[in-house]
């Protein structure tokens, strides 16, 4: 008889356990689910993009991990912004990518379904030259193996009125082969730790000496082709910030979706309020550049992602700016000036963003913020997570976010 409760008990917890997902999975989830294995459809692949949130430094120590992946897991997530974002990234690579391949079982566990990306960045400082090369690297480049490091030198545009700094690094020039042997490096390294997505930074500022975009193809196909065989689905999403619409190649897009900043507008008429507008500054609305895509599919515009972006203050943080400084939104970048404004507003103009984004132009979906580098005196870093003793300082828009994806969700299935 005890033996017969005990399993009923734990028919009746498993039952529940089944409802409780499944109830999860319909607030959240939409139609064509998120199954993909080798390429992935454009219904998939947007499905993603639909379920995206930016958390900024998730793997490298940012926030406190346990109560991120509650966020991520309650919010319905799916893909995983910057989750391994080292900015200089040879700064402490070894023991980054260590931590990491620790931290990414913890979050897979919540969800498998979920995809982390890493980060390889439009930046190289000088200790990159204490960084040995392995053998399979050289191997992979067809270069004699050799015992020496990657050379900093042999990174950076070779003439110096192409060159430009970066931070406390210069803008690797990826028509050399010690940047594609680098880029190719943190690549595979991120992948073989459970990666399965890249963000190549500001593709567009490192490729001045290779103007049809040759040797991005020939990173991209070996980033890829280590991915069929390393890879948890045998495939890694690659993207990157594509001011002029695209990273093209014989009218053809080398990424698999594109990624740039909201562009937001102030309101004048209201202060510290902003809005979106078709055909402000380089908003990318509009002209994402299509074509045969690496999975098969065609299409008139690559689906991209329109991120909350950090990138400073002005001289003027909270005023209005001018002309000249129509990158910031009163004064701030877009993720600061966010985190200003009342909790209220900005679940609203999270909601708003996303109708507008959905009207205006269909192929792009909006990053929602989860973490990011904030550049206020009054602010260094947004959590979206809500307030709590793990997350003092969390703003508590997680519950906005979802409200959204649920909204969303509801729309998918009429």
């Amino acid at each position: 008889m005890k033996a017969l409760i005990v399993f009923g008990v734990a028919i009746g917890w498993l039952f529940a356990v089944q409802v409780t997902q499944a109830a999860e999975a319909a607030g959240t989830g939409r139609p064509g689910g998120f199954k993909f294995d080798t390429t992935i459809s454009r219904e998939v692949l947007e499905n993603y993009l639909a379920r995206s949130v930016s958390m900024e430094g998730l793997l490298n120590g940012r926030g406190d991990l346990s109560d991120n992946i509650r966020m991520l897991k309650e919010e319905g997530a799916k893909y995983i912004g910057r989750a391994l974002c080292l900015w200089g990234a040879e700064q402490d690579f070894t023991n980054s990518v260590e931590r990491a391949r620790k931290e990414i079982p913890l979050v897979l566990a919540a969800d498998p379904e979920m995809v982390l990306e890493a980060c390889v960045f439009e930046i190289v400082g000088q200790r990159v030259s204490q960084i040995p090369i392995p053998g399979w690297v050289f191997t992979a480049f067809g270069q004699p193996v050799t015992n020496r490091n990657f050379v900093y030198e042999d990174m950076i545009y070779p003439r110096p009125g192409q060159r430009r700094s970066m931070g406390h690094g210069q803008v690797p020039d990826e028509n050399q082969l010690e940047t594609r042997m680098w880029f190719y490096y943190q690549a595979a390294s991120y992948i073989d730790i459970g990666c399965e997505a890249i963000h190549f930074g500001q593709v567009e500022i490192m490729n001045r000496n290779d103007p049809d975009n040759a040797h991005w193809e020939e990173l991209l196909k070996m980033v890829r082709q280590y991915a069929a065989r390393h890879a948890r689905r045998h495939m890694v999403l690659c993207n990157g910030h594509t001011p002029t619409g695209g990273l093209q190649r014989r009218g053809n897009p080398l990424l698999d979706f594109n990624a740039f900043p909201l562009r937001i507008m102030e309101n004048t008429n209201t202060p510290t309020e902003a809005i979106l507008k078709l055909g402000y500054s380089d908003g990318l609305y509009g002209r994402s550049k299509g074509g045969m895509t690496f999975s098969g599919w065609a299409c008139e515009h690559l689906p991209y992602l329109a991120e909350l972006d950090n990138f400073g203050v002005s001289r003027h943080p909270g005023q209005p700016g001018g002309p000249k400084e129509n990158l910031y939104t009163w004064g701030y970048d877009e993720i600061t000036w966010f985190a200003h404004q009342p909790k209220d507003y900005r679940a609203k103009w999270l909601q708003y963003a996303w109708d507008w984004l959905a009207e205006t132009d269909p192929n792009a979906h909006l990053q929602m913020p989860g973490s990011r580098t904030a550049s206020s005196a009054e602010l260094h870093w947004y959590f979206a997570n809500r307030p709590s003793v793990a997350v003092p300082t969390g703003l508590g828009d997680e519950e906005a976010i979802r409200a959204v994806w649920t909204r969303d969700a509801a729309r998918q299935r009429k």
